[in-house]
């Protein structure tokens, strides 16, 4: 090698690299023996042999200190790259248990980043050094290390306490004081010194040759200043450099070649009293080295021990006992050397002669004929080819005394260009530094000289030629020491750091497991926060109800397993025991009147606070007391009352064992039932349940039970008092014992199921014929209906339904008639035979005969031609398409299916594919680069599963964390949805990509934690020395990415916990406070990526661009938000609706479906809520309908309120940010458009119908030919707003466009029996008054939840020629799956495609 001049240039080859692949891949097994075992053969053997020329130790360190001057490749490569070695199983040394796959680390070397590109450009590594004898091992290799060693004053090094030691380094030098890897600080004890090489403090020797330079410099400078006074600093500091660094150079070129071919290992020395110490190479701190004489004494023992012959034999401390890459780890210098040799791509002994004009070895006994037994055995290992012969073995073995040929040729050259080349050089008088006469007084210096000048020693104490040693010169060394006569060194133990941690670790993960359970409960306390106002409104409401009434506090029992109420029970002087639960809703009545005696058992244990009532035909009422007190006090009421008790008690436990518990009466029951409608549906008793012998005891059980009227009310879904279950009860309970019996349920089950239409009318009439007189009048008329009403939530005021009645009568002709008869009765429902013959009465549990479910598929509710006509005649009905496609089998079925959903949703597939695939492909990217291409780095020997799966989950994670930003940029989805990318990107899915994204980027980093998981185990596992790869190692575990994780954990959990669809909906504040904190996040993830521990951070590449994109979406809302809008009227409409109207900016242009965010600041708060706009786009002010569903909406609907206002003498002023754009405001792109509203969820299309309705009054250009407007609500009343906005639309829909069709779902089934006389009732209002009964439109209303299917289905036989049908729906998440499951079945058949948009609410 030859050497450029400054630091960190690329060393100057001067043969061909050697590399495997002729790159800069090394030369390695099976090319080249292992490392090990070439030190074991070759340079292994006994210590305590004298140098044949009687060098010095001071000679070998002197030596070695002026190598560290010239040439330095410890430097580590960036990125790390390893090439460790590998150590032979059962090695004395490092595998004494012979446990295998122990290795040596080994980094390679820092190289140049332009070279090792090709074969005609090979790596080549960098020189740390300076390349010149220019002093840079004193005073550093650069201005900035020169100036941290200054003192500044008089041109002297900075020194400690003591003048004559450097000042020790600190936290800041940590070029010389690193910290401890295994606790991550540094420890006191280690006395550690500032000099210009960073290895001068590698052991005693070289630290003792720094401080030497260290006095001369100081020594010089004080000599200047005494002859030139008026010298300043920086004079007396370069002058005194410029004549060490003389010195240095001149006795640098006097130092025997044979130094740098041996290594000192041990020397003594004798101080005053004769006591011999020997100090171990390996040792870096020794407690006796604290004072400057401690040092005098140490080179004195330099200079006169003589150093270990010159041969092939390297003591144990360099062999075995060598310090590893980071502190308490050990390697084989002579092993290092070698890989170092074939990580610098050296060429081969041979070569080398070859180069300087030496003969090549042909034999191995040629090398050194005195170690021919040592070469034959290395033979073997290099396969007895000469020719594979490294360099660094050649010219150890060669050397004998002096240096081999080689050595001698290779130092020679090196030392030449470093004078010759050298301008500075002190010699070379065209330069200026120096005069003959100084120059010759250089060379009148020696290093005794320099040693004289610094330490207490004095003329005669140590010999003038300090490298080497004569007889007769002072103080002999008493003997040559061995390593038998030194304290042993420490063998290498490997510290498993995670033992006795595994309790530690394991509370560690679970804790880190607990921060969703921690969320979760965060969250719970935020509902129940909000539930507390409501609690005290229903307190006050119990409070009211059980005013003056005797109650009692009790905990119910129901079962083992299950948890208890709290109840109140209030006993009536009828003998009934009413139970209410916490909200004072009456959950039970048990009526005692017609029982002789009723059981009652009292605990005798445990407090005597458990009462059991055994109810006959009923189950039992279990109840715990708070005292005995209490519990003696209601059994003295039940007396007070009249109620006959039969009184008991028993143990507790046999209490509860002899209850019967109300699941226990509800197998019995659902025996019951299921053996009811067995018999009378004539369906198979296997097909029910297999009855063997024990069975047939529990169905002879139920066959026996009789049904109260709580139990018959419960089975149908309605209240025990209303007025249809007690008439119906009434009829059925033949003995009028108050319960039935399986006959007398059975009776009236076969009419309801099996009866004709004279039967069932029959049974109605007598059902409501109270006094039994054969006569139905009027008024028993109206109180049968008002018992339909009832089941409706009332849905007809009284008015209303008299006018039913009269109607009814009215077009009869029985206007005049004061009663009718069974016969007028069944007369008046004559139009309805088919209703009749399909009535049921539904069950719960219960599935209607196949034939009914058949009849009412085939059932649809479209018109087949829309007229504008003044009377609204029944819907035709419309059955399923006979078309020979729908025969077509299920695989032909599937396909089209797919067909159509790829038709449907080619944009998100697309799109999905790309993004997904663009997050799967960075994940194998790590992975493979981890597992294939990064071998060298170490990884393999530590924790390659943890570390390549963890990295391939950040690579995800950064780019769906960065990317995730787009989809809230609502501005920039607004408008881009109005380009053609709108044809390529589903921008209508943004919210639902945004959850699917973070439900994705959770998984992810959960896998992300689970991988290092596994690497924080494997680490605390694994011995330093293999992790020296890792640099920050406790920075990584403890410091910033550890714990920016640990944050990272608990606000994920915050952020998912709080926007799961059950917590926002009861607390939105609280999602939208936590969802705030992604600017944390996103501050967290840049410091938990910045450490850069196995690789360079590259979040940032992810995150800029959607970052500056947000930001600027981010600031366009900003710049809305800032403007008040005045609200010009509010009104609080019926559900809990506010209607606002208030001011349009001049700039808000908008579309109708589209929506916008408000906010409030007389609320005290500044958060946005979300709302779709009600107001159509040609309207001079925007609307809004808001439900009061929250805490925010609630306090919106008071701040509105005619009393808020006329405190405030005006309305609050609001915020708006927005329009947004959703799906919905597609509609008009469809020739066909479906629109399906449901609850709160219709208030975009009340925009959409008063849109197209305007427009068709202009007669505007539209695709859009025909609107189908399906309104889903559980009653009329619930959103009567919306019904205004239809009436507005049908008086103004001149050409027939919206087709509105109304489902009120508080009703049953259209073919229930307590549907069917509603359905009556509403087609003959409909026939007289042309409007519906229950909204008061045209539209027709319908009962119960809508088919989707038979719908859509009608609509392809309407409307044949349209080939693509949009659908959209807005509501509860179950309706809109109803909704898309019924496209998804139509989209099989080969006739239109449904196109379905929706938004959940």
């Amino acid at each position: 090698y030859d050497f450029l001049s400054k630091q960190l240039y690329e060393l100057q080859r001067l043969l061909p690299a050697v590399y495997s692949d002729g790159v800069y891949q090394p030369m390695k097994e099976p090319e080249l023996p292992n490392p090990r075992k070439i030190s074991n053969v070759a340079m292994k053997g006994d210590s305590g042999l004298s140098s044949v020329n009687n060098r010095t130790v001071m000679a070998v360190f002197f030596g070695y200190h002026v190598i560290s001057e010239v040439i330095s490749t410890d430097n580590f490569g960036c990125p790390a790259e390893f090439l460790n070695i590998e150590v032979p199983i059962g090695d004395r040394t490092f595998d004494p248990n012979s446990t295998g796959g122990v290795i040596l680390p080994f980094q390679r070397s820092q190289w140049c980043k332009h070279s090792g590109k090709s074969p005609n450009n090979p790596r080549s590594q960098v020189n740390t050094a300076s390349s010149w004898i220019d002093g840079s091992s004193i005073y550093g290799t650069s201005h900035s290390w020169s100036d941290v060693l200054r003192s500044f004053s008089t041109g002297k090094l900075a020194s400690g306490p003591d003048a004559l030691f450097p000042k020790e380094s600190n936290d800041v030098l940590l070029m010389w004081k690193a910290p401890d890897p295994s606790t991550g600080s540094v420890e006191p004890m280690v006395y550690t010194v500032s000099f210009g090489n960073n290895r001068a403090n590698e052991n005693l020797f070289l630290q003792a040759v720094s401080i030497v330079w260290f006095r001369y410099h100081n020594y010089l400078a004080e000599e200047l200043a005494k002859k030139y006074p008026s010298w300043k600093d920086e004079d007396l500091f370069y002058h005194a450099r410029k004549w060490v660094v003389a010195v240095y150079q001149f006795l640098a070129t006097l130092v025997p070649p044979g130094v740098y071919s041996r290594y000192v290992i041990k020397l003594f020395y004798i101080n005053n009293i004769n006591v011999i110490r020997g100090n171990r190479f390996v040792l870096s701190y020794n407690p006796n080295e604290q004072v400057p004489q401690d040092v005098d004494a140490l080179l004195m023992g330099m200079i006169s021990q003589i150093a270990e012959k010159e041969d092939n034999v390297v003591v144990e401390d360099l062999r075995d006992y060598w310090y590893g890459p980071v502190k308490y780890s050990r390697t084989d210098y002579v092993s290092s050397s070698i890989q170092r040799g074939r990580d610098l791509g050296l060429c081969s002994y041979n070569n080398a002669r070859r180069y300087f004009m030496l003969p090549p070895v042909r034999n191995w006994s040629d090398v050194n004929p005195n170690l021919y037994q040592n070469n034959k055995k290395l033979a073997v290992l290099y396969d007895n080819d000469i020719e594979k012969l490294e360099i660094l073995p050649g010219a150890m073995l060669e050397t004998w005394g002096d240096p081999g040929d080689l050595v001698s040729e290779i130092l020679h050259d090196h030392f030449q260009r470093l004078r010759d080349g050298d301008r500075f050089w002190f010699e070379n008088t065209k330069n200026g530094l120096f005069t003959p006469e100084e120059i010759a007084k250089v060379n009148n210096i020696s290093f005794y000289d320099v040693i004289l000048a610094v330490t207490s020693v004095e003329a005669g104490d140590i010999q003038k030629d300090v490298f080497t040693w004569a007889s007769g010169d002072p103080c002999p060394q008493p003997e040559q020491i061995s390593a038998v006569k030194l304290v042993p060194c420490a063998p290498l133990v490997v510290t498993n750091y995670f033992e006795g941690s595994i309790t530690g670790y394991s509370v560690l993960l679970l804790v880190l497991c607990s921060f969703p359970l921690v969320s979760y409960f965060f969250a719970w306390v935020v509902a129940q926060w909000r539930k507390k106002d409501l609690k005290k409104i229903q307190k006050k409401k119990r409070v009211t109800i059980l005013n003056c009434v005797i109650v009692f506090l009790a905990q119910e029992w129901h079962g083992p397993k299950e948890p208890m109420c709290s109840v109140f029970i209030q006993i009536e002087q009828d003998q009934e025991i009413i139970v209410f639960d916490s909200r004072s809703i009456v959950i039970r009545t048990i009526t005692l009147q017609n029982y002789k005696s009723v059981s009652v058992i009292q605990s005798n244990n445990r407090g005597c606070k458990t009462l059991l009532i055994k109810v006959p035909k009923e189950y039992d009422l279990v109840l715990f007391f708070y005292s005995e007190e209490e519990c003696v006090g209601f059994i003295e009421q039940l007396r007070m009352n009249g109620i006959p008790i039969s009184e008991s008690k028993m143990k507790e436990r046999s209490l509860l064992k002899a209850a019967v518990t109300k699941r226990q009466r509800s197998l019995i029951l659902e025996t019951f039932f299921r053996q009811s409608f067995a018999q009378v549906l004539q369906i198979n008793q296997s097909d029910i349940e297999s009855f063997e012998a024990g069975s047939c005891s529990k169905v002879r059980e139920a066959l026996q039970c009789e049904l109260s009227r709580t139990e018959f009310a419960d089975s149908l879904g309605l209240k025990p008092q209303s007025l249809f279950v007690e008439s119906m009860f009434s009829l059925a309970d033949e003995d009028g014992n108050g319960y039935l019996s399986f006959r007398e349920f059975l009776n009236i089950l076969v009419i309801l199921m099996k009866g004709s239409p004279e039967e069932k009318s029959k049974l109605m009439f007598n059902m409501y014929d109270v006094d039994g007189n054969g006569f139905l009048s009027k008024q028993e008329f109206f109180t049968m209906l008002k018992s339909f009403i009832e089941i409706s939530n009332n849905c007809l005021s009284s008015d209303q339904t008299e006018q039913v009645v009269e109607s009814m009568f009215k077009e009869a002709g029985f206007e005049k008639k004061a009663e009718l008869t069974w016969e007028d009765f069944h007369f008046l429902l004559r139009d309805h035979d088919k209703e009749l013959r399909l009535t049921q009465l539904r069950f719960k549990g219960m599935e209607a005969p196949e034939v009914f479910s058949k009849m009412y598929r085939r059932v649809s509710f479209i018109e087949g031609k829309e007229k504008k006509t003044t009377t609204s005649t029944e819907p035709r009905l419309y059955t399923e398409a006979k078309k020979e496609t729908y025969k077509k089998n299920k695989i032909h079925q599937k396909m089209q299916e797919l067909k159509r959903g790829i038709e449907n949703y080619r944009r998100h597939i697309v799109f999905m594919v790309i993004f997904y695939g663009i997050t799967v492909a960075l994940f194998i990217e790590r992975v493979y680069y981890y597992f294939f291409e990064a071998q060298h780095t170490g990884l393999t020997e530590v924790s390659l599963p943890g570390i390549a799966i963890s990295r391939g989950a950040a690579a995800s994670i950064s780019f769906m964390f960065s990317y995730i930003l787009l989809t809230m940029c609502r501005n920039l989805i607004t408008f881009l949805r109005e380009t053609f990318l709108n044809q390529y990107i589903p921008f209508d899915a943004a919210v639902d990509f945004h959850r699917l994204v973070a439900k994705t980027a959770l998984v992810t980093t959960v896998i992300h934690c689970g991988g290092h998981a596994v690497n924080i185990y494997m680490f605390s596992n694994t011995p330093l020395s293999v992790l020296s790869f890792l640099k920050h190692i406790f920075s990584y575990l403890w410091l910033v990415t550890g714990i920016t994780g640990v944050f990272l954990l608990a606000i994920l959990a915050l952020m998912y916990v709080f926007s799961s669809a059950h917590f926002r909906r009861i607390s939105f504040r609280g999602f939208w406070l936590t969802h705030h904190l992604y600017v944390l996040l996103y501050i967290l993830i840049i410091l938990h990526s910045s450490l850069g521990l196995l690789q360079e951070p590259k979040f940032h590449v992810f995150f800029i661009i959607p970052a500056l994109i947000y930001v600027g979406d981010s600031l366009v809302s900003l710049s809305r938000k800032k403007r008040e809008i005045g609200v010009l009227k509010a009104e609080l409409l019926p559900s809990d609706v506010t209607y606002l109207r208030f001011q349009r900016p001049a700039d808000f242009e908008y579309k109708s479906g589209q929506w916008v965010r408000i906010a409030c600041l007389s609320l005290g708060t500044t958060e946005y809520h979300p709302f779709t706009l009600t107001s159509a786009p040609h309207e001079d002010a925007l609307s809004l309908h808001i439900r009061a569903a929250g805490p925010w909406t609630t306090k919106l609907r008071e701040m509105y309120s005619p009393k808020s206002v006329a405190e405030l003498n005006s309305y609050p002023k609001i915020y708006l940010d927005g329009p947004f754009g959703e799906g919905h405001q597609e509609w008009n792109k469809y020739e066909v458009s479906i629109l399906v509203g449901g609850g709160i969820g219709v208030t975009p299309f009340a925009s959409i119908l008063k849109d197209l309705v305007f427009k068709s009054s202009l007669k505007s250009k539209m695709t859009c030919k025909k609107v189908y407007f399906i309104w889903v609500t559980r009653t009329q009343r619930q959103f009567e707003w919306l019904a205004d906005i239809i009436h507005e639309v049908e008086e103004n829909d001149e050409l027939g466009l919206v087709s509105v069709h109304i489902y009120i779902t508080q009703f049953a089934e259209k073919f229930d029996l307590r549907t069917t006389m509603l359905y009556i009732c509403e087609r003959h209002f409909q026939k007289v008054l042309n409007r519906s009964l229950f909204t008061g439109l045209r539209s027709i209303t319908h009962f119960g939840r809508p088919q989707f299917e038979p719908f859509f289905i009608s609509l392809q036989e309407v409307h044949p020629e349209v080939h693509k049908i949009g659908v959209f729906s807005c509501g509860p998440p179950a309706m809109t799956k109803n909704v898309d499951k019924a496209c998804q079945l139509l989209n099989k058949k080969d006739q239109a495609r449904f196109t379905h948009h929706f938004e959940n609410f």
